[in-house]
């Protein structure tokens, strides 16, 4: 299995950042493979909403990675699942309050099948460099 964390603290209210995240047009505002993106279907940051992705793959071909909305408690927890693209992980974003703060902890978690088990490593690396970027999440929600 490939697994993914990492954890930040930004200075705004749990609701302030699950509002950001819970509403994926703002991706493009702090994932840098993010190329485009709109609301398919359901409601902004409501269980079952679904977002068509573009993003930047391999040789920066664009490739779809289409995520649906899984849990949505506000200002705790946003669970999604990729249902589009080579590799489908499923992510949450885990808020704790910490002070004046959000405690954001962003995990990916993939289970490659058959062939695509061979790709393990290259998927982790992927979800790795994903984590990576809550910097700039931290920034695009400080408005920094």
């Amino acid at each position: 299995m490939a697994h993914a964390d990492g954890t930040i603290t930004i200075d705004r209210s749990p609701a302030e950042v699950y509002a950001f995240l819970a509403d994926g047009l703002n991706n493009p505002r702090w994932r840098a493979g993010v190329k485009e993106i709109s609301l398919r279907s359901g409601s902004a940051g409501e269980v079952g909403a679904v977002y068509a992705q573009t993003l930047t793959g391999p040789g920066g071909r664009p490739i779809a990675g289409d995520y649906r909305i899984t849990s949505a408690l506000p200002g705790q927890e946003l669970r999604f699942e990729v249902i589009t693209g080579p590799a489908r992980p499923e992510g949450v974003y885990t808020l704790t309050a910490d002070g004046t703060g959000t405690r954001v902890l962003f995990a990916l978690d993939y289970t490659p099948t058959g062939l695509k088990k061979l790709m393990n490593g290259m998927i982790e690396k992927t979800m790795t460099a994903e984590v990576g970027q809550l910097p700039k999440l931290k920034a695009a929600i400080e408005g920094n």
